[in-house]
Formats: C-alpha cells, sequence, structure tokens
C-alpha cells in the first residue's frame, strides 16, 4: 500500500534543493526520468521537516512558500503517483503505439476516489489507478487550499472526457508520424504522460492561486494566471 504519513524532525533542515524544476524538458522520456528523480528528493525534504505539506498549506514565511512553489510543489505531488508504480512499463504513457492500448484500458477502469492505493502488479492497471490517484490528490488540496470547488467539479469525468478525445485523436491516419513531427517541433501530442502532466499543471495553478491570495499582489496573481507553467515564473527565494 503507498502511505504518505510522513514524519517530522524537531530541527528541520534547510530547504536546500527545494526548487524542483523541470528546466523546459519537452521529450516526455526525460520529462518521465526528471520525474523520477525529483519525487524522492522532495519527499525527502518532507520528511526531514524542510518543507510544509502539502505545499497548499505553506504560508508566505515558510520555506518555499512563494505561489511559484506553491504550483510546482502541488504538481509534483500528485504526479508522485506515476513513479510509484512497482512495475513500470512507461511505454504505455509515451509510445505511441500503446496509446490506444493505454487509454482503451483506462476508460475501462472504474474511477475511485482514494489518495492512499494499493497497486495490483500490472503496469496497464496501475497506471490508471496512479492518474485517478493524482487527480483525487488535487481535489483533496482544494479543500485545504480554499480554492473555487466548481472549478474542480467533476475532476474525474472531465479528464476522463480528455481521454476519449485523445483515443479519437490516435485513431486517425497517419497519428504517429503527426506525434514524431509534432515532438520534434518540442510540441506535446496527446500522449497520455502529456495529458496527465498538463491537467496536473492547470489545476495545481489553480491551488496555488488560492493558497497565496491572501498575501500575493493582484499583479502577481495575474502573472501567474498568464503562465502556462511555473518554470515560466521567477524562482523566488
Amino acid at each position: 500500500m503507498a502511505n504518505f504519513g510522513w514524519t517530522r524532525v524537531k530541527d528541520p533542515a534547510p530547504a536546500e534543493g527545494a526548487d524542483i524544476g523541470f528546466g523546459g524538458l519537452a521529450d516526455p522520456m526525460s520529462l518521465l526520468t526528471a520525474l523520477d528523480k525529483a519525487v524522492p528528493r522532495y519527499l525527502d525534504l518532507v520528511d526531514n521537516g524542510a518543507l510544509v505539506y502539502p505545499a497548499c498549506k505553506r504560508k508566505p514565511g515558510d520555506a518555499q512558500g512563494d505561489i511559484r512553489a506553491i504550483w510546482q510543489h502541488t504538481r509534483l505531488e500528485a504526479m508522485r503517483y506515476i513513479p510509484m508504480v512497482p512495475r513500470q512499463d512507461t511505454t504505455l504513457l509515451v509510445d505511441p503505439l500503446r496509446q490506444a492500448e493505454m487509454i482503451d484500458a483506462f476508460l475501462r477502469q472504474s474511477p475511485h476516489e482514494n489518495t492512499v492505493i494499493d497497486f495490483t502488479g500490472t503496469a496497464i492497471d496501475d497506471y490508471g489507478i496512479a492518474i485517478y490517484a493524482a487527480l483525487n490528490w488535487l481535489n483533496h488540496c482544494v479543500a485545504i487550499s480554499d480554492a473555487d470547488p466548481h472549478q474542480f467539479s467533476g475532476t474525474l469525468r472531465s479528464f476522463r472526457k480528455v481521454m476519449v478525445v485523445a483515443r479519437q485523436w490516435w485513431a486517425l491516419d497517419g497519428a504517429t508520424e503527426r506525434c514524431r513531427q509534432m515532438l520534434e517541433a518540442r510540441e506535446r501530442p496527446p500522449l497520455v504522460f502529456f495529458l496527465l502532466w498538463a491537467e496536473c499543471t492547470t489545476l495545481a495553478r489553480e491551488i496555488a492561486i488560492a493558497a497565496a491570495r491572501a498575501s500575493a499582489a493582484s499583479d502577481d496573481i495575474s502573472r501567474v494566471r498568464s503562465a502556462q507553467d511555473p518554470e515560466e515564473l521567477d524562482a523566488k527565494g
């Protein structure tokens, strides 16, 4: 079972290296590799008491309490479920030839509402479990951050609709070649990994805005709303 009852120490270590970004990576495998490295690094900081967890609970005086870091770390908290899958088969997430297979399996799967999950040992099923857990985590953060619940209404249902549209895209003639062209142009075709990444990025942004609204200037809020990724914002100490 994946359990997140992390402990705190009395003397928190400084949050060195807490600016866990992805450096404008465009290749899906590079992003997955970076995610594999970022998740344990982030959890170590949480375990050592260097960071308030979850990120949406942070205040301006906390380490990494600025809106950019809250956005970045909330997304990471959701995406952490993907590297947790015990028997990884990342081709299901990023290989054009396996997207229809992964999407069909996901759409056959019944949604769940858990953030603490059991895996089955079968990658194609476990990725579905992990995707739902990621979205559930963001729903969990909504109440903590006082984000507008209407913006998150039907999150699981909405993502299933995204996957249906993606399935139609992959059924088109020439989809694999079009995917290759998009990747070469540093664009993001509807690979399952990219779809989840985009959803977590968008929802985490709204959570970060809600968490920081009381202390952030209106110009900062506007700047965050216009950004597509926390990497576009200047890092703050």
